[in-house]
């Protein structure tokens, strides 16, 4: 009897390894094409070995109208926008952590309802709101509507992070004449700071590669980012030039891999504060 069981048990811990390592294979696959194709001079759409190690793919993609210019447009989009989002967000949600009142729920209830409409339902009024108040093709009308989108989401967070800090922490500077925007400054997000990691990595990282709104709300070449200009590597009748499109690939994913990198020590941190406020 104790040996069926063993052997039962056995046989489900390897069906589930065996589906995490098919989910973690179909994950993978994608990553190590774009890795091998980008330095190889005959590349296509299968996963092979390069037939060759070149940099020229690398050389026909480092132009400033092909990489320089729509990555720095990326950085100042998506950096404007994560900026105000997180700025706004922590404005937010510190009354409706700290304050109780019978609308927080309606409040969040309804944030969390902005959350779930599909970005196309709302880029046609957007488009035409945009155009009533000269904020189309600009990249200040861009950077807002970044932050507007994914401002309910990172309140939503932000809330329950800053739930995390002791409100005793507070009180204690209020005794000492801090105001609430100097608790807020100097103390809660501080104490948050794998809160505020979180936020910035999630909004950074859902502008980068929006495709959508860049492409609605930019008209002009000269102002469209990475995430937009990546369609140009597919030329008519189903030509695209593999290589050059993996190579840009990785040059595209680089500034997202610093981020992250730059705010992982932050995201282990965790909220070990129950004892601050203790003895």
């Amino acid at each position: 009897m104790a040996s069926t069981l063993a052997s039962r048990r056995t046989g489900r811990r390897l069906a589930a390894d065996t589906g995490l390592l098919v989910t973690a294979a179909a994950f993978a696959l994608p990553l190590v094409w774009v890795i091998l194709s980008s330095v190889d001079p005959q590349a296509d759409l299968r996963v092979k070995a390069p037939d060759g190690i070149t940099l020229d793919n690398f050389d026909a993609v480092l132009k400033p109208d092909i990489t320089f210019t729509p990555l720095l447009n990326s950085l100042i989009l998506c950096g404007g926008g994560t900026l105000l989002t997180v700025v706004c967000a922590a404005l937010a949600a510190y009354p409706l952590s700290r304050f109780r009142s019978r609308l927080n729920r309606p409040f969040l209830l309804t944030i969390l309802f902005a959350t779930s409409l599909p970005i196309t339902a709302i880029m046609v009024p957007v488009y035409a709101l945009f155009v009533q108040v000269d904020l189309i093709d600009t990249m200040q009308g861009t950077i807002l509507f970044f932050a507007s989108s994914q401002l309910p989401f990172a309140i939503w967070l932000m809330k329950n992070f800053m739930d995390g800090v002791p409100k005793e922490l507070e009180e204690a500077a209020w005794t000492d004449g801090a105001s609430p925007m100097q608790s807020l400054v100097r103390i809660v997000l501080p104490l948050m700071g794998p809160g505020v990691a979180v936020v910035t990595v999630f909004s950074f990282v859902m502008m980068w590669g929006n495709f959508f709104v860049p492409f609605m709300l930019l008209l002009t070449p000269d102002q469209m980012p990475a995430s937009v200009s990546i369609n140009e590597f597919f030329g008519n009748r189903g030509m695209v030039a593999y290589g050059q499109l993996a190579a840009f690939s990785v040059i595209y994913s680089t500034p997202v891999i610093l981020l992250y990198v730059l705010v992982a020590r932050r995201l282990g941190g965790g909220f070990a504060l129950g004892g601050a406020v203790k003895g």
